[in-house]
């Protein structure tokens, strides 16, 4: 909302203070001692390096005087019946907006005015960081532990949930999805406003999502005759399975050469995703575990993502790397990465020689 001033008394204050800029300008010494008390009231407040911001309240309706004095009084500006005259100087006064703002004593008379003219106003935010990877619980449980969501709110509103985004309408209505949106919760470090709800929350993390994905990757994958929902259920695979950047679309790779001849997938990761748990080492008796998402006895992708994929990763399926491997093994010697095989008896010498550096580095 902006305040009205009296436009004639704008007028007048202007030419009075053009009237003593002329004065001092035409060297009458008299006035001189005026103009350099204006000039100095004028200046920014001397502020140490580490002040602390000031938040101050404009309330609707209030006259240029009175917003100078709230400034005055939270040591923003020197005098306020100066910095009355120069908003009048600068016809500015009936553009000035009522809100809480947040100013730095030390501010310039030009960065204040601007601020107060572009309404530019200060809200109490929050921040929170979601790391690639994570899935829907463990968002929920972070989230929750900040005290930002209620955890059982939040898992609801994942599942039941309405959101227009055209992804969210694409997602299978497939009952064996243990939580719709699980994938498409963007990792990334976020600022909301003090008071979002749940809704708000996860809808700003479909937005990023929603940026995040392009839309020529859309083409690129159905092209591929996959769907959002596939690249991102992949993507979310290679995300938990893949330490090292440079290996995300070789592994990928890797999962399209076993998809292409309908080779079972055999991710690690979905078996963790099955336990809700990370797991250094996967047991035989976990690979047996009967569960849509155990992608060593189901064929194909599992019903949905494990996870939420990174761009690296979401990149890594849409442009994964043509090659000939369809094993990997991690090589257990500190790097992270991996051995990649062509053939089964390759990958066999390739988990030995894991498993050789693993007994080097005493970590078996």
């Amino acid at each position: 909302m902006g305040f009205k001033e009296n436009q004639s008394g704008t007028n007048i204050w202007k030419i009075l203070i053009i009237s003593v800029m002329t004065v001092v300008i035409l060297g009458i010494a008299g006035l001189g001692g005026l103009a350099a008390y204006i000039f100095s009231n004028l200046e920014p407040v001397e502020a140490s390096g580490d002040v602390e911001p000031v938040i101050v309240t404009i309330p609707s309706g209030a006259t240029s005087l009175k917003i100078a004095q709230i400034l005055e009084d939270n040591g923003l500006i020197k005098n306020a019946t100066i910095f009355n005259y120069y908003i009048k100087y600068t016809e500015k006064g009936s553009q000035l907006k009522a809100g809480d703002y947040q100013f730095t004593p030390g501010v310039s008379k030009e960065e204040i005015l601007e601020k107060l003219v572009k309404g530019d106003t200060y809200m109490e935010t929050f921040t929170f960081t979601i790391p690639e990877g994570f899935t829907v619980e463990q968002i929920a449980d972070r989230l929750a532990a900040q005290e930002l969501v209620d955890r059982e709110t939040f898992l609801k509103e994942v599942n039941e949930g309405q959101f227009d985004y055209d992804f969210v309408k694409q997602i299978p209505d497939n009952p064996d999805i243990k939580y719709r949106l699980e994938g498409y919760l963007f990792p990334e470090t976020y600022e909301m406003e003090v008071g979002a709800t749940e809704h708000d929350i996860i809808n700003r993390m479909l937005k990023q999502f929603d940026t995040e994905f392009k839309a020529e990757w859309q083409q690129v994958m159905e092209q591929k005759r996959l769907t959002i929902h596939d690249a991102v259920t992949l993507a979310s695979i290679v995300e938990r399975e893949v330490r090292s950047d440079k290996e995300r679309a070789k592994v990928a790779g890797v999962y399209y050469n076993r998809m292409a001849i309908d080779m079972l997938l055999q991710a690690d990761a979905t078996i963790q995703y099955i336990l809700g748990e990370q797991k250094e080492i996967v047991t035989y008796e976990d690979l047996e575990i009967k569960d849509p998402y155990n992608t060593y006895i189901q064929k194909g992708l599992p019903p949905g993502p494990i996870g939420s994929p990174g761009r690296k990763s979401l990149e890594a399926v849409v442009y994964p790397e043509e090659h000939p491997y369809f094993y990997y093994v991690t090589k257990k010697d500190g790097s992270g990465e991996h051995y990649f095989a062509e053939t089964f008896p390759e990958h066999q010498r390739n988990i030995a020689k894991s498993k050789q550096n693993q007994r080097e580095l005493g970590t078996e």
